[in-house]
């Protein structure tokens, strides 16, 4: 009986000591990230290092733009959504094809962006004129329908 406390205890302290490390690892990965948090969602960190994902907006830094009604677009995803894992990588290459200049607004991380943007599901391309709505894409699309999007958005630049 003394042998299966003592085994027992050995696994508890095992696995204890695997969370605090794990923790410890995500925890370094958070640090000076784009999204100034000191604690990530784990499928976050796994696209730190995405060259997909490098043009991270805050909430704050939307809000400015917006309120300096500034031209903007901005592609709400999450980064535990499927469909976003499949857009992103037509997505955002097409942009830096075209040399559009899309923001990227983390939903997991940022919730509020939710109710604030009117977001019902993702992905969401949205693209503001003057600091206000002007078209969105809901859901996963045909590369050519945001290229046609992008086009047409931003021909008057």
């Amino acid at each position: 009986m003394k042998k299966l406390l003592i085994f027992g205890g050995i696994i508890i302290v095992l696995f204890a000591a695997l969370a605090i490390v794990t923790n410890l690892q995500n925890k370094q990965k958070a640090e000076g990230n784009p999204y100034k948090k000191s604690s990530l969602h784990p499928e976050t960190v796994k696209l730190l290092d995405d060259p997909n994902y490098q043009n991270i907006i805050l909430p704050d830094e939307l809000e400015t733009k917006l309120n300096n009604q500034e031209d903007v677009i901005v592609y709400f995803f999450s980064s535990t959504c499927p469909h976003c894992k499949n857009t992103t990588p037509i997505l955002m290459p097409l942009a830096k094809e075209l040399n559009v200049d899309i923001y990227q607004y983390n939903l997991l991380e940022f919730e509020e962006g939710w109710d604030e943007y009117k977001i019902d599901a993702t992905p969401t391309l949205v693209h503001y004129v003057n600091g206000k709505e002007a078209d969105r894409i809901v859901g996963s699309q045909e590369k050519s329908v945001f290229r046609e999007a992008l086009e047409n958005w931003t021909k008057s630049k």
